[in-house]
């Protein structure tokens, strides 16, 4: 097990398009300069931070749907008066009518998408609840079961994703519907000041005007509901495919992680109301590595010491970052290759490269979590005081 130095230290973070990027070069990996200051930390086991990590997150619950059953008012029929203002005012019943069953037609696909949204999100739940119930009691590192049920989850989330696509041209119909609507109403109201109508033409034509009008207000009661629906649908989407990818990680590791880091920052952050909870997150984690707060001194939040292949980083990781940004939605972070200046010349120079790899495979992991980019600014420097290569990580 390898150990963990928790301590903390305030930098300014931030990095764009790190994907597909080299970092061989000095230009990217800018030196810290300066004899390195050895970290005064306590050191924790993985082991420990593990056991103590956070529970299972529960996948959040897909928004709710609209529930309106959109019927338009019955059109009322008037008989013929012979005159050219009432052949005018049967053409426009007609047109009416006709927007009309497309409207009904329209409701039918709205309620039938529904019901396949809801199938789907179903599917979806509990295919991710079994998985994070297998990870809760942990597992094999890649178990092949679990990974089965992810390309399942991911498929299934893809079929979400199609009914949104079906929500959007449903609401593509129903504009050219309001569109429509906007005309017949416009022509109702015109016909008015056609010469050569009696009373009775002018009582069917109010009538008609009415029920057009009304028709106009049950297009854009279905517009609105359809837009709301799109809108909830579509961040419930992008959410739940950040929260697969840090799902990954959690089956490849073998035991659970929690939601998208990306998550996390964009739920705090839409819900500032409640520091202390973010706050006392923020304590427990720092806790658990033998630090006393978060952000608190010129201490790294993260010191991982890859003294041996295949360093089990992740969870203390997840859990360290996720209580920084519980504590501030906002926060960047200083990701530091710190490699041991010990030894001749060709060993400095080896350590040097070494620990530009594993900060890479450690910005990798904060991405592969959700941590955007942007958020995380590379930079290396080499000490005497430290006998195997490091990665720290410093929160601003």
């Amino acid at each position: 097990m390898m150990a963990v130095k928790v301590v903390r230290f305030v930098a300014v973070a931030s990095l764009l398009g790190l994907s597909a990027c080299s970092f061989a070069s000095n230009a990217l990996w800018p030196s810290l300069g300066g004899a390195d200051q050895p970290a005064q930390t306590q050191t924790a086991s993985v082991q420990r931070a593990t056991a103590t990590g956070p529970a299972a997150t529960p996948v959040a619950p897909p928004p709710a749907l609209g529930t309106t059953t959109f019927t338009p008012p019955a059109v009322t029929q008037g008989a013929s008066t012979g005159t050219f203002v009432g052949a005018k005012v049967s053409q426009h019943r007609g047109e009416l009518i006709a927007l009309q069953d497309q409207i009904i037609g329209h409701n039918q696909q709205l309620q039938q998408v529904r019901v396949q949204t809801t199938e789907d999100s179903q599917r979806y739940h509990g295919t991710v609840a079994a998985i994070n119930s297998r990870l809760q009691i942990g597992t094999t590192p890649g178990n092949p079961v679990l990974l089965g049920q992810w390309r399942s989850a991911q498929s299934e989330l893809e079929r979400l994703s199609g009914d949104v696509a079906n929500l959007n041209s449903l609401a593509n119909s129903v504009a050219s519907d309001s569109a429509m609507a906007s005309y017949l109403l416009e022509a109702a109201r015109a016909t008015y000041g056609l010469a050569g109508a009696i009373d009775e033409d002018h009582r069917q034509l109010a009538i008609l005007e009415d029920e057009t009008n009304r028709t106009v207000v049950l297009i854009d009661r279905l517009l609105n509901e359809l837009s709301e629906d799109i809108s909830r649908q579509t961040a419930y989407l992008s959410a739940e495919r950040r929260n697969l990818q840090t799902v990954a990680i959690a089956i490849q590791n073998g035991e659970i992680l929690g939601q998208s880091l990306f998550n996390r920052a964009f739920a705090n952050a839409a819900a500032p109301a409640a520091p202390a909870q973010g706050a006392a997150n923020a304590a427990a984690a720092a806790q658990q590595f033998g630090a006393a707060q978060i952000g608190v001194g010129e201490q790294a939040l993260v010191v991982i010491r890859f003294d041996r292949p295949n360093v089990a980083y992740q969870q203390p990781l997840y859990n360290a970052v996720a209580a920084a940004l519980e504590r501030k939605a906002t926060a960047t972070f200083d990701l530091v290759a710190v490699a041991s200046a010990q030894g001749n010349a060709a060993n400095m120079a080896l350590n040097v490269t070494r620990a530009k790899q594993n900060a890479e495979e450690v910005l990798r992991t904060l991405t592969d979590m959700g941590l955007p980019a942007d958020r995380v600014r590379l930079s290396s420097t080499s000490s005497p005081d430290v006998t195997t290569n490091e990665v720290r990580i410093f929160v601003r």
